[in-house]
């Protein structure tokens, strides 16, 4: 059944998004703020430079421990590998890419542009709803 159903129908719309000269403590704040795993990192276009996850939010953590140096721009920290996941995907090749992946979240695109985001909580209520739908 989730073969069918696609990720545009799951994924969070208006996601949150990130600028890489933003400074990587405001992201921080965001990041809890929004309650997301990570977001994707925009340039002044909209085009997808890289993602901030919360595993490199750690990173910068780390560094300011050691080496008192807090803060810092979200492009010294970002992935610039980004892993995304096409709005079209069905749910079922979704969850197999978030079990081949260590990443919480995918950004969406549609033709190259950030549509969405769809992060592991967003699957598995998308999973809890279509098995309520299908008990009906």
């Amino acid at each position: 059944m989730a073969k069918t159903h696609r990720v545009n129908e799951y994924m969070t719309t208006n996601p949150v998004t990130l600028h890489p000269d933003m400074d990587v403590m405001e992201a921080f704040q965001e990041l809890t703020r929004q309650r997301v795993p990570g977001a994707p990192v925009v340039d002044d276009l909209g085009n997808l430079v890289g993602l901030l996850a919360e595993r490199d939010c750690l990173e910068a953590i780390v560094k300011a421990c050691y080496h008192d140096e807090w803060g810092g721009r979200v492009s010294e920290y970002m992935q610039t590998d980004v892993t995304t996941i096409d709005a079209d995907t069905s749910l079922a090749d979704a969850a197999k890419l978030f079990i081949d992946t260590s990443l919480r979240g995918f950004p969406v695109m549609d033709n190259n542009i950030i549509v969405g985001q769809l992060n592991r909580s967003d699957l598995l209520k998308a999973i809890i709803r279509l098995r309520k739908d299908c008990r009906k």
